[in-house]
């Protein structure tokens, strides 16, 4: 299994980003908010400490594209992500993370009662989670080059119709606990929340499409575009 620890200036995060995952599509947030989320990039950017791992075995897609079986185990990822994976030659499993210390911030800002903070870092560390994996993404095609192969998009357990409970067959494939620092709870809520898990299929055939949205009934997928909201009153 390959892991690596990153730090915060590795993921390259813009106010826009930040930004565009509180859901301002439009208007930019108000001055006083505006401050209070360079305030906390600037803070979490001290001692964030992101990190991924994945590891890659090969596996067998369904006849009917519904399912995919890694060593013995079958997962029932759904026809919109059978269908992406069609053509790979193996799979990645990964997860990735924000980080327990992350965690733990937003626990502090939950009990000294800043929702405007609590707010900014919701999306912050929706922010974290998501770029970890982008970097995850790279360093997976720079380990596959050598081989020719290329890779599909990343799917997760939860979207695209591969349920949530999936967690519950995809994390036992990691052969250690808590992969990367990630628990798993009886309900397939991870701990730290801010942390992406799924797989990624790998190959000389493949290839990385646009999200298809429009065959996806999930509303709040981060990949949809969604109205502007005003943030929480200080």
């Amino acid at each position: 299994m390959s892991q690596k620890e990153l730090r915060y200036d590795d993921l390259s995060i813009s106010l826009d980003d930040v930004y565009e995952a509180m859901e301002y599509q439009a208007d930019q947030p108000d001055v006083a908010v505006a401050a209070e989320t360079r305030a906390v990039m600037s803070e979490v950017s001290l001692w964030l400490r992101p990190r991924f791992c994945f590891f890659v075995a090969y596996g067998e897609l369904g006849s009917n594209f519904q399912t995919l079986t890694l060593e013995q185990t079958t997962l029932k990822v759904g026809k919109i992500i059978g269908r992406q994976l069609k053509g790979s030659e193996a799979f990645a499993c990964f997860v990735a993370t924000a980080g327990m210390e992350f965690e733990a911030y937003q626990q502090r800002l939950m009990l000294e009662g800043d929702m405007v903070k609590v707010f900014i870092a919701n999306a912050l560390g929706s922010v974290i989670a998501e770029k970890c994996a982008d970097e995850m993404e790279v360093f997976l095609q720079q380990s596959i080059e050598k081989l020719g192969w290329k890779h599909t998009n990343r799917f997760s357990p939860g979207y695209c119709g591969w349920h949530v409970s999936e967690q519950q067959r995809l994390f036992p494939l990691f052969h250690t606990a808590n992969p990367c620092g990630v628990q798993l709870t009886d309900s397939s809520l991870m701990v730290p929340i801010k942390s992406v898990s799924g797989i990624i299929g790998v190959g000389k055939e493949v290839r990385k499409l646009d999200y298809t949205c429009g065959l996806c009934d999930f509303e709040k997928c981060y990949k949809k575009k969604r109205p502007p909201k005003s943030p929480p009153s200080p």
